[in-house]
């Protein structure tokens, strides 16, 4: 647990595995039910592989702003320099406003952004944005499970949300008012300023919180974005769907291997698996551009 504001009452809890010497590492920002544990499938995965990982869980932030400086000084703090962002929902738009925040230097080198969106407008909240302060706790976990999936579910994706209901649990009327007030403030990515950052898009095509119009929006928004389409996986794929999204994770870093933005400790890439990516990287090329 960090703090690194002037206010003690904001802590950052992170779990950070993997090799300490990786200078630019990969984070996960948890959507408004999660907390950092939500990417534990995630973190043993890919840490078993040599990438280092972070998973985090933000404190109280009323505004974009004040999360993007509190995140900003927390990097500062954990002495990184850049790094990639692997952000669900909420934690996908937040990981947009960030690179928007730092572009003038850059703190971002890519983004994943799974089920995210670009304009909180989507929701239709705004004008309740900043009521979500006043109301109890009860309330406003009823207005979280309510983007939850409902009906008949296979079995991982029943345990998935089983395990976000449970964490939803844990999380107090400050935090969860504050997380539903930066989702659904009034407040839009601007993308010429993270144009030039590697992005994928990560998203299902069964019954999710996002529209099929927020989808469509974040494709124009990036036009040059890697798609990672999931056939399955509800709102949480992470978890229900983990070895997909694991692998399209590693894809998606295989980019920056050998360079100094790797995630990967070089030791845990052997030659020839880097010929084999090069080779599959260089058909995905192929394919996108026909």
């Amino acid at each position: 647990q960090i703090i690194v504001d002037d206010d003690d009452s904001k802590v950052w809890s992170l779990y950070d595995a993997g090799p300490r010497s990786i200078r630019c590492p990969l984070i996960f920002l948890p959507p408004v039910s999660g907390t950092a544990d939500v990417f534990f499938q995630q973190i043993l995965a890919l840490t078993g592989w040599g990438y280092r990982v972070i998973a985090l869980q933000y404190p109280v932030y009323w505004d974009h702003l004040e999360f993007c400086d509190g995140f900003r000084k927390l990097l500062d703090h954990l002495q990184l320099d850049k790094v990639h962002l692997f952000g669900a929902s909420l934690g996908g738009f937040l990981a947009q406003k960030f690179a928007e925040y730092t572009h003038k230097s850059p703190r971002v080198q890519s983004l994943i952004l799974c089920n995210a969106f670009s304009d909180t407008s989507i929701f239709n909240q705004t004008w309740t944005a900043n009521s979500f302060w006043l109301m109890p706790a009860f309330m406003l976990k009823k207005i979280v499970l309510g983007n939850f999936a409902s009906g008949p579910l296979d079995p991982e994706m029943a345990d998935g949300i089983d395990f976000m209901v449970d964490r939803l649990e844990t999380l107090g009327q400050s935090e969860l008012a504050s997380r539903l007030t930066l989702n659904c403030q009034n407040s839009y990515v601007e993308p010429h300023k993270i144009r030039d950052t590697p992005v994928t898009i990560m998203d299902v095509f069964d019954q999710s919180a996002l529209s099929t119009e927020a989808k469509e929006e974040m494709y124009k928004l990036y036009p040059n974005a890697r798609r990672a389409h999931l056939k399955t996986g509800g709102n949480f794929p992470y978890l229900c769907r983990s070895a997909e999204v694991n692998l399209y994770i590693q894809i998606h870093l295989l980019q920056f291997h050998g360079t100094r933005y790797a995630a990967i400790d070089p030791a845990m890439v052997s030659a020839e698996e880097l010929e084999v990516q090069k080779i599959s990287l260089h058909a995905s090329h192929e394919q996108d551009e026909q």
